[in-house]
C-alpha cells in the first residue's frame, strides 16, 4: 500500500466537491491506500515535429504554474518524481496534430502522472491525448497558453470497462490567447475529471466542450471551474451526455466565477443530458458567481430529458428501422461536439464506439 501523506483532508463524501463521487470505487486514489506504480505510460505517437519537444524532466526543474485544493492532484504533486513536458515553441504553426497515447497500465497499482503542455506566444497547435485499455490512473495535466497562442486539446477516454481515472486538466490562458478543450468519455468504471481554467490576460478566449456516454453501472463525473480573474475575457462551455442501463450515473458541475476585476466578461455554459432507459441518473449543476455588474453577458442552461419519441417516429415513418432510428438520433445529439475534433478517423471511431455502447446497453 502507498504511505503517501498530504496536507489535504481525506474526503468523506460530505464535502461539496465529493458529494456525488463513489469514494469506495476510487481504488484508494482519494485516501492513499493504493500501491504506487513507478511507470510513466504517456508516450508521443511518432516523432516530434519541428518546434516541438517532448521529454520527462525532474520535478525540481519544472515550476508549477498552478496550485490545487484537490486531494488527488495534491498526491500527484507529492509522488510524481518527474513531469512529462510537451513544449511548442513560439510562432510555431502546426498543420497536423500532435498525438499522445497511454501505454498499457493495468489495475494492480496506481500511476500518478504529472504532465505539462506549454504553447509559446503566437503559436498554433492541436494536441490529441488517447487513452485506452484498463488503468488505475491519477493525472494532472497543466496547460499553459502564452500570449497570442491558439491551442486545442482533445482528450479521449476510450477506456475498457474496469478503468478508474481521476484527473485534472488545468489551463492557464494569457493575453489574447485562444484555448479549446474537447473531452470525450465513453469507457471506464469510474472517471472523474476536472477541466478548469484560469484567465491570466485580457482578450483571452476559452471553449470547453465535452461528450460522455455512460452505460450500466458506470460513473462519469465532469466538474468544471472557470475563473474569470481579468477583464475582457470570454468563455463558453458545452457538454452533452447520454445514459443507458441500470445505475448508469453521470455528474456535470459547471462553476463560473466572475471576480470584481473581471469587467467585460462574456460567458455562457450549457449541459444537456439524454436518458435512453430507466434506471439511469444524470446530475447537472450549473453555477454562476458574479462580483461585478459590468459584464457583456453571463448565463447558463441545463436540461435532462428522455428519448424524443417524435424524432424516432419521424424517422420510422420514412422507412428507417427502429434500431437504426435510435442510433441516428443519438449520433445527431453528439455530432455537434464530436465534429469539432476535426479528425474524420477519430470522429468515425468515436461514433462507432457510441453505437457499440448503445447496443451493449440494449437501448436499441
Amino acid at each position: 500500500m502507498s504511505t503517501l501523506t498530504t496536507n489535504y483532508l481525506t474526503p468523506t463524501g460530505r464535502e461539496e466537491a465529493w458529494r456525488f463521487t463513489p469514494l469506495k470505487r476510487l481504488g484508494g486514489l482519494h485516501n492513499g491506500t493504493f500501491k504506487l506504480a513507478t511507470r510513466n505510460t504517456l508516450a508521443l505517437t511518432g516523432s516530434a515535429p519541428a518546434g516541438v519537444t517532448f521529454e520527462r524532466i525532474g520535478r525540481e526543474l519544472v515550476s508549477a504554474e498552478s496550485a490545487t485544493d484537490d486531494v488527488i492532484v495534491g498526491r500527484i504533486h507529492e509522488a510524481a518524481s518527474e513531469i512529462t513536458v510537451l513544449k511548442i515553441a513560439a510562432n510555431t504553426e502546426l498543420a497536423e496534430p500532435i498525438s499522445l497515447h497511454r501505454l498499457a497500465g493495468g489495475l494492480m497499482d496506481a500511476e500518478l502522472s504529472r504532465v505539462q503542455l506549454r504553447i509559446g506566444a503566437n503559436a498554433k497547435a492541436t494536441v490529441i491525448i488517447e487513452n485506452s485499455g484498463d488503468h488505475l490512473l491519477a493525472e494532472d495535466i497543466e496547460i499553459i497558453c502564452e500570449p497570442g497562442s491558439n491551442l486545442t486539446v482533445v482528450s479521449l477516454q476510450e477506456w475498457d470497462s474496469k478503468t478508474i481515472h481521476a484527473g485534472r486538466q488545468h489551463a492557464i490562458v494569457d493575453r489574447d490567447a485562444t484555448f479549446k478543450s474537447i473531452i470525450v468519455t465513453v469507457g471506464g468504471d469510474v472517471v472523474r475529471l476536472l477541466p478548469t481554467v484560469e484567465f491570466k490576460g485580457q482578450g483571452a478566449s476559452v471553449e470547453l466542450l465535452g461528450v460522455y456516454f455512460a452505460t450500466a453501472g458506470q460513473f462519469f463525473e465532469h466538474r468544471m471551474f472557470v475563473d474569470h480573474l481579468v477583464p475582457n475575457a470570454k468563455s463558453r462551455v458545452n457538454y452533452k451526455g447520454a445514459l443507458a442501463g441500470q445505475d448508469a450515473h453521470t455528474v456535470w458541475i459547471g462553476d463560473v466565477f466572475i471576480r470584481a476585476a473581471a469587467e467585460g466578461t462574456d460567458t455562457y455554459e450549457l449541459n444537456r443530458n439524454l436518458l435512453l432507459s430507466d434506471g439511469a441518473r444524470a446530475d447537472s449543476v450549473p453555477n454562476l458567481e458574479i462580483e461585478t455588474g459590468e459584464i457583456v453577458g453571463a448565463g447558463h442552461a441545463s436540461t435532462t430529458g428522455r428519448f424524443d419519441d417524435e424524432q424516432l417516429f419521424y424517422l420510422m415513418s420514412r422507412g428507417i428501422a427502429v434500431e437504426d432510428a435510435r442510433r441516428l438520433v443519438v449520433r445527431g445529439f453528439f455530432n455537434e461536439i464530436v465534429s469539432e475534433i476535426g479528425n474524420a478517423e477519430i470522429q468515425d471511431r468515436l461514433m462507432t464506439r457510441i453505437d457499440q455502447e448503445l447496443e451493449k446497453a440494449g437501448a436499441q
